[in-house]
């Protein structure tokens, strides 16, 4: 993953291209190693396009779920942060992280989390430890177990703002920053079908399937291609690039789904119970792809419609 530093930022010309090596990346690598290349190469590009230096000897990651029970907060007279963030991956791997987090404490809400909510840059290998405390101890999956994902609790730990409250959510690239995932799905599912081109025999229904996971290989590639060269037509439309995000994202979690369900149609059990590689790639796969917020995203998507009104 040496080149990591070196892919073409989205939304500056080169965004096909961009999708296309996350594709690859997840096609030739382990998916959890896609899982991770991705945040890197998405937390170099928010840097970017904050006009902030990147340190290219560093690991990043990108740690932005949001909810549980002690939400993380960022005070930005102190510049620290307090509370807990979930599903953090590289945990132990990663020398810095962008979080988000809300600004000040709990009046700051009355604006809306959207609004109040920052990115926030953060060292992990900061010491004192006693600032910052991680634990996968809650991990109890198999599935992506390889890119260490857990809870971070901090307590009065030090952070940058990255860009001003709002910054994060607001920016045209969070959703041109959203199609890389689904860049990874899509190439890690093209693996699948690597596999089953290896595995195919004379069947007819095995070759009917196969036909159907090459028109899906094939649309997949056209779907993140076009939206590279959308994104670059329209850098700045955010609405824009929301509809596209959530669109894309939406129809590669369905074609992976469908190459999943295939493969096991067309060859059983048999090689996810010889190939350790094979039912890693298929679990990993499976709860990568939940990172698609199913039909909350749908019923956003309809909303953005252009003349739809729901009221």
């Amino acid at each position: 993953m040496a080149d990591a530093v070196e892919l073409p930022r989205p939304a500056c010309g080169g965004t096909a291209e961009r999708h296309r090596r996350l594709f690859e990346v997840a096609r030739t690598h382990e998916v959890s190693v896609a899982r991770l290349y991705e945040a890197h190469t998405d937390a170099i590009a928010i840097l970017a396009e904050a006009e902030r230096d990147v340190p290219v000897d560093a690991l990043f990651g990108v740690w932005a779920s949001e909810g549980g029970p002690s939400p993380l907060r960022y005070d930005p007279g102190s510049g620290r942060l307090e509370g807990t963030k979930a599903f953090c991956s590289g945990l132990g791997l990663v020398d810095r992280a962008l979080v988000t987090a809300e600004v000040g404490g709990e009046d700051s809400r009355v604006s809306g989390a959207h609004r109040s909510r920052a990115s926030v840059l953060v060292d992990t290998n900061v010491r004192p430890a006693d600032t910052i405390a991680m634990s996968s101890a809650g991990w109890r999956s198999d599935a992506l177990v390889d890119t260490a994902t857990g809870t971070v609790d901090f307590h009065d730990h030090p952070g940058e703002l990255v860009g001003p409250p709002g910054w994060y959510l607001d920016r045209p690239g969070f959703w041109h920053g959203a199609c890389g995932p689904a860049a990874c799905w899509a190439g890690g599912a093209i693996a699948l079908i690597d596999e089953a081109r290896v595995r195919i025999d004379d069947d007819p229904h095995r070759l009917a399937h196969l036909g159907a996971m090459n028109a899906t290989a094939w649309s997949l590639r056209a779907l993140l291609t076009q939206a590279g060269h959308e994104i670059d037509r329209e850098p700045t439309d955010r609405m824009a690039g929301e509809r596209r995000a959530r669109a894309l994202r939406w129809t590669v979690e369905r074609s992976v789904m469908d190459v999943i369900d295939r493969f096991g149609r067309a060859f059983g059990p048999r090689p996810q119970t010889e190939s350790t590689a094979v039912a890693h790639r298929i679990a990993d796969l499976q709860l990568y792809v939940r990172q698609h917020h199913a039909e909350r995203e749908l019923a956003v998507l309809a909303r953005l419609a252009p003349g739809t009104s729901t009221s």
